[in-house]
């Protein structure tokens, strides 16, 4: 017996030994909690396009005159918001088109992926539709460990994103002479509309296939039969396509023909603000860009963190904002004028009744002009007044101000259920009130305007020490 005990002993000896200097399965070094990560400060990285709002605390509401005397005002409070990232123009034609080609791109590979089936080029591109599989279908004898089991899952229990990756390497071919296949021709064509609703016979993409699944996470869950239900992950699925009928149907009796025809597609317009979205539009955009982040981040061989949402900012960070740092700014650039020393006006909006032009010597921007034509606030941000209306994440009731936290205030769609949203800025066809910082507007959720467009914020980390000043693309 003394025998086994003293061979238990010097096996343990051994085994002790053999990690000598090692962390491998110890929570720490020399019997301390010691964490692995080096202790440095955190670095915000400030996206492309954006720039850093600090946090602060303002009086919001209207402090100033209320021409309308509406009892939806905002009534005046004191509140805090921490710092964030926010576009510093609002999101352009040019920006809205990758989205727009993106989910064209991705819905046209999956038809074609689906098509291919367990066909294989054997890697090399030219041969046909079989070029287009899902990328766990040609991966051949290199299949890892874990593509093996996603494919013995066979896309069940939530596995099918992971084992439908498409392959991006493989160019589409969009031109007709270019196409290799029968099989190809079919699938391509079946994204353009029928040649019964062709105009001209012009061959169009249809955009009401254009569809972007994407989920959102729903921390609260939601009151069925006086019990709470949690539902986490909630999917949606929406049209990406504007509207460009809003130029025709916000005006009766206009000649806006042109701007139905071109204001989205053609490259005069790329970089004006987009219009005719819904809320919803802009918040599946939002999505998107948080998703192409994260993908990028995922690809790198050093791996990054994954990035803070991209969304559309409350009513307390618009406002918040758009006064530049200002305490008490009636408009983005800090004085309650609307033309400067020179005579000239400083944003996009209609000056009086039946003028909409501001520059009377150029004669430009009768509708909604480029973004940057006018100057930036003190925060660096383009056209909070003026140009075109900002979706904001908040519902637009009486109560919310009363009701909502001074402390970063948000009623979100998923928490107070009104499809009214606030909508801030006024536009190229309002008048000058509509532009104060504190003014409020609304839409409807589902409502395009030719009027109405967004910008996105993300939130830094209160732990972030300071703000990474380059951008990078």
């Amino acid at each position: 017996m003394k025998k086994v005990i003293y061979i238990l002993l010097s096996a343990g000896t051994v085994v002790s030994c053999s990690h000598k200097g090692s962390l491998v399965g110890k929570p720490g070094k020399k019997g301390e909690l010691i964490p692995k990560e080096k202790a440095k400060s955190f670095v915000a990285e400030r996206p492309y396009g954006m720039v850093a709002i600090p946090g602060g605390s303002f009086v919001m509401g209207m402090a100033d005159k209320d021409f309308t005397n509406t009892p939806e005002k905002a009534p005046l409070k004191t509140v805090t918001v921490s710092s964030f990232f926010m576009d510093e123009t609002e999101v352009t034609n040019a920006q809205y088109r990758v989205f727009v080609n993106y989910v064209r791109d991705s819905i046209a590979r999956t038809l074609l992926a689906e098509a291919a089936g367990d066909a294989s080029s054997g890697g090399d591109t030219g041969n046909g539709i079989a070029d287009y599989a899902y990328l766990a279908k040609k991966v051949g004898d290199n299949e890892s460990a874990y593509q093996k089991y996603l494919d013995s899952k066979g896309g069940r229990d939530g596995y099918s994103n992971d084992s439908r990756r498409l392959d991006w390497s493989v160019p589409l071919r969009w031109n007709t002479s270019d196409y290799p296949d029968v099989k190809y021709a079919e699938i391509i064509e079946s994204m353009y509309l029928p040649p019964n609703e062709r105009k001209d016979g012009v061959r169009a993409i249809d955009t009401r296939k254009l569809k972007y699944a994407f989920q959102w996470e729903d921390i609260k869950g939601k009151i069925v039969g006086g019990k709470k239900v949690n539902e986490y992950v909630k999917k949606n699925s929406i049209s990406v396509y504007p509207d460009t009928l809003v130029w025709k149907k916000d005006f009766d009796y206009a000649y806006n023909e042109p701007l139905y025809d071109g204001y989205f597609w053609n490259n005069a317009y790329k970089n004006y603000p987009v219009v005719g979205v819904t809320w919803d539009q802009a918040s599946a955009y939002c999505d998107f860009r948080t998703k192409i982040k994260r993908d990028y981040n995922q690809s790198l061989k050093k791996k990054k963190q994954a990035p803070m949402a991209f969304r559309l900012p409350t009513e307390a960070e618009w406002e918040y904002a758009a006064k530049g740092g200002h305490e008490n700014a009636t408009y983005p650039w800090g004085t309650p004028y609307l033309i400067d020393d020179r005579g000239c006006y400083l944003a996009n909006f209609k000056p009086k009744r039946g003028d909409y032009i501001e520059d009377k010597k150029k004669g430009t921007y009768t509708y909604t002009a480029p973004v940057k034509s006018f100057h930036k606030n003190d925060f660096g941000l383009y056209d909070m007044a003026g140009n075109v209306s900002e979706w904001t994440e908040s519902p637009y009731n009486n109560a919310t101000y009363n009701f909502s936290s001074t402390l970063n205030p948000s009623i979100s769609n998923k928490d107070y259920m009104d499809t009214r949203k606030s909508v801030r800025g006024g536009s190229w066809k309002d008048v000058g009130f509509t532009l104060m910082t504190s003014y409020r507007n609304w839409e409807n959720k589902d409502s395009a305007r030719s009027y109405i467009g967004f910008r996105t914020v993300q939130s830094i980390p209160e732990g972030a020490a300071k703000f990474k000043r380059k951008q990078t693309k």
